[in-house]
């Protein structure tokens, strides 16, 4: 018998940008949407690749909780740099984020729509 997938939403993150769902929970694992540096208002945080890639880990991480997660759940994540300049400063923040036991990543240049990262998520949360 199959279980049906669950859509989280996050109200502690910046609402999607489109029609698609924050996170959805299928099975043992949480697939979460690409998080970027904008407010619960949709506003976008100004300033800094810094304050811009804080922004959006700490979105990620509130979809992580509202899904009953953390980070600390990832086994994959891929990062969207709009410079590939930021790539040491984007390593830096993603170690506080991810700690010791970080998941696999894949980080490509992208074509950003005014905000400077992007990150999506997959967390491993067995059942039980």
């Amino acid at each position: 018998m199959s279980k049906k997938k669950r859509i989280v939403t996050a109200p502690d993150a910046a609402p999607p940008g489109g029609p698609y769902s924050q996170a959805v929970v299928a099975g043992d694992h949480i697939h979460l949407a690409g998080a970027t540096p904008h407010r619960t208002d949709r506003s976008l945080v100004e300033g800094s690749f810094e304050e811009q890639a804080r922004a959006t880990f700490d979105n990620l991480a509130a979809v992580a909780r509202a899904a009953g997660a953390s980070l600390a759940d990832a086994v994959q994540a891929r990062v969207y740099l709009r410079d590939l300049d930021d790539f040491q400063a984007m390593n830096e923040v993603f170690a506080e984020y991810f700690g010791d036991e970080p998941p696999v990543r894949t980080t490509i240049q992208a074509d950003l729509p005014g905000f400077l990262i992007e990150v999506d998520a997959v967390l491993y949360r067995p059942a039980g």
